[in-house]
């Protein structure tokens, strides 16, 4: 049989050399893209074993010596005696001759593990502040079995961070701090400790989460789901890298055991922590001198601001915050070059800051910002500093009711009567209707309305006053600086007829 050419026509001819070129480009895409993937991803490593023999020498046991005042308790631990023992009798007259509920005991000794990490040669050990606090003794145990006991040289409770100093005739092996900001959620994570007391032991798991708060106002804690137990705490948390990217502090647990759902105090935090304990022996954290609070939508919706962002001024007492003109009612948008997403992130980021430093703050006010420089203090010295209150001549009373409040301006009297303070100004809130949105958010007898729409208030006038003119704005929300036992806070409340 003769093979014969089968011939296209032009258009035919062009049409498959089309398809041609446009597989080929698709397919050397595919490979690019194959490519750039493969470059980025990372793979589940087959073994841990050379990162743990890397950073093993650096990692310590911790064990603390406490000695314990006790006092006998009959329903605590004694003498178990049947009843009709003929040493019952015995038993009951040494007990009464002794105190009702009392025994002679003398003082025992109360140990307790943790765990640790060495992050220099000449041997400055890391752990957490728990594990150390009260502690007479504290000895060191090293994976090569040699022993030392440190001495403390600065703890932070605020970050449940400490560091420790053993001296050694030899350099110590140390590891590094890795970069807690790079670690992404699904990294790989190694955390090595002496959980349980069992010595050395290590765990692999990821990155669960990241900028987990707990109860402090400087948290920044990496979640993770490597195991992570009691005597756990104080140890690193290891990137891939053998770089610490956080210290293991605590899990959340319905029975004290491992569920997976451990955290780290990140690396950024410590770092900073833990250079500051070095250097003097205590934090010297940044200081700005505000009372603030979140920006809600019907916040921002009140002042005019686009979204609900930043951190809202409530007060502002004597400090760098006043002498750089920060006013009641500003709503803090940026600090030192850095967004403020809220309150959190704002404590976080001043605290975060040298003392003394010059920063450059974005502030909204009035519908537009405004950039002032401010000169952080320390806010270890002023934290027991009290706000001053401004006398101002009392009004005479009026009762108005006025969204879902019955209000009225204070005077000496009124203020003596409601246990206000003598530096008590604005309206008082004698009473609040309980199917109210002011009720709902909170607002009881005995408030000060100070401040509506971002103006002083001093008689129901002015409120009036301030009313009307958000609703002249088109506004749906004015803002109400709220102030119970001196505390102040920011409540929106809506004026829409």
């Amino acid at each position: 049989m003769t093979s014969q050419a089968i011939s296209l026509p032009y258009q035919d001819h062009r049409r498959a050399s089309l398809h041609r070129v446009a597989a080929a480009a698709l397919l050397g895409l595919a490979m690019l893209i194959a490519q750039t993937l493969g470059a980025h991803a990372r793979a589940a490593p087959e073994s841990f074993s050379d990162l743990a023999e890397k950073v093993s020498p650096a990692v310590v046991n911790i064990t603390t010596s406490t000695m314990v005042a006790t006092v006998g308790d009959p329903h605590g631990e004694g003498p178990i005696v049947p009843e009709g023992s003929p040493f019952e009798d015995f038993f009951r007259d040494f007990m009464e001759r002794n105190g009702p509920g009392e025994a002679p005991q003398r003082p025992r000794r109360s140990s307790a593990l943790g765990s640790g990490f060495v992050i220099s040669e000449d041997g400055f050990i890391v752990t957490n502040n728990h594990v150390i606090e009260k502690a007479d003794e504290i000895t060191i145990e090293f994976y090569s079995g040699e022993e030392l006991v440190a001495e403390v040289v600065g703890t932070d409770p605020n970050t449940d961070l400490a560091l420790l100093k053993v001296e050694s005739d030899e350099p110590l092996p140390f590891v590094p701090w890795g970069n807690s900001d790079e670690s992404k959620v699904g990294d790989w994570v190694l955390a090595m400790g002496n959980p349980l007391g069992q010595g050395f032991s290590i765990s692999a798991g990821i990155v669960s989460a990241r900028g987990r708060a707990l109860s402090g106002s400087y948290d920044d804690y990496i979640q993770t789901d490597a195991a992570i137990n009691r005597g756990n705490s104080g140890g690193p948390l290891f990137n891939m890298d053998g770089q610490v990217i956080g210290i293991n502090t605590a899990i959340l647990s319905p029975n004290g055991g491992s569920i997976g759902i451990g955290f780290a105090m990140s690396s950024r935090v410590a770092q900073n922590v833990i250079g500051q304990l070095k250097e003097y022996g205590e934090t010297r954290r940044g200081w700005l001198g505000v009372r603030i609070q979140d920006v809600t939508d019907d916040v921002a919706d009140a002042i005019g601001m686009e979204e609900a962002r930043g951190a809202l001024v409530t007060d502002v007492p004597e400090g760098p915050a006043e002498e750089a003109g920060v006013q009641s009612g500003d709503v803090i948008l940026s600090f030192d070059g850095t967004e403020v997403e809220d309150t959190r992130s704002l404590v976080r980021q001043v605290g975060n800051s040298e003392v003394g430093k010059s920063v450059r703050m974005t502030v909204f006010r009035d519908g537009k910002t405004e950039t002032l420089l401010v000169t952080l203090g320390r806010r270890e010295v002023a934290e027991g500093a009290v706000p001053a209150t401004i006398q101002k001549d009392a009004e005479e009373p009026q009762d108005a009711d006025i969204l879902g409040l019955t209000v009225t301006a204070v005077t000496p009297d009124l203020a003596e009567q409601m246990n206000l303070g003598d530096g008590a100004t604005g309206l008082v809130v004698k009473e609040v209707d309980e199917a109210s949105e002011a009720f709902e958010k909170g607002l009881r007898s005995g408030d000060v309305i100070t401040q509506a729409g971002q103006a002083e208030v001093a008689t129901v006038e002015d409120l009036e006053d301030r009313i009307s003119e958000a609703r002249d704005a088109g506004r749906k929300s004015i803002l109400m600086l709220i102030r119970r036992a001196g505390e102040p806070r920011f409540v929106a409340l809506n004026v829409e007829e």
